[in-house]
C-alpha cells in the first residue's frame, strides 16, 4: 500500500519529511490505542506466583505417586534376604498379577524367570533343575516348601515374618 502525503502547506520551519514522520507517528499512536493489549498493566508478580504454585503442585503429585509406588521396597528386600523365591514366566497372567501386587517394588522381589523370551514352551535351565511345573511357584525356607499360587502381600508377610509398611 502506497503512503499518501497530503499536499498541504507545511507550517513554518517544518519540511515535507518532518510532516511525513509526524503523520506516521500519529498513525502508529492511533493504531496502538485501537489494537494494543495492555501488556504492561499485567501483574507479573501474580503470574510468577501462579506459575510457582502450579509447578509445586505437579512436584507434590509426582512425589506422592513415586512414594506410594515404592512403599514395598523394604518388604521385597526382606523376602529376598530370607531366601524366599518366586518362580514365574513372562507370559503367565498369574505371575503378572503377583508382580502388580508389589508395584514398582517388584524389582527387589526374589524373582526367578523360568520363561524364555519369544518361546512360549521354553523353560530356563534353573527351572528345569528345580522341577518347576506351574506359575507362580513360591519357595519358602527353611524347609523349601513350595506353593503354586498368587499370594496377597499380607499372606507372604505372615509366612515369612517380613513386615509390611
Amino acid at each position: 500500500m502506497k503512503s499518501r502525503v497530503l499536499n498541504r502547506p507545511a507550517p513554518a520551519g517544518l519540511r515535507q519529511r518532518d510532516i511525513k514522520t509526524s503523520m506516521s507517528q500519529e498513525r502508529r499512536e492511533r493504531q496502538k490505542e485501537k489494537f494494543d493489549i495492555k501488556i504492561s498493566s499485567r501483574n507479573w508478580g501474580r503470574v510468577a506466583i501462579y506459575a510457582v504454585l502450579i509447578v509445586a503442585a505437579f512436584g507434590v503429585a509426582y512425589y506422592v505417586d513415586h512414594r506410594t509406588q515404592h512403599k514395598h521396597d523394604a518388604f521385597a528386600r526382606c523376602l529376598t534376604g530370607r531366601g524366599v523365591k518366586m518362580y514365574g514366566a513372562w507370559w503367565c497372567p498369574h505371575c503378572v498379577e503377583q508382580k502388580e501386587k508389589f508395584g514398582a517394588s517388584f524389582e527387589y522381589a526374589p524373582y526367578v524367570e523360568c520363561g524364555i523370551k519369544g518361546d512360549l514352551h521354553g523353560l530356563s535351565q534353573v527351572c528345569k533343575d528345580e522341577d518347576i511345573k506351574h506359575y507362580p511357584t513360591w519357595q519358602f525356607p527353611p524347609t523349601g516348601e513350595r506353593v503354586e499360587r498368587v499370594f496377597t502381600l499380607q499372606e507372604l508377610s505372615d509366612r515369612t515374618g517380613c513386615t509390611l509398611p
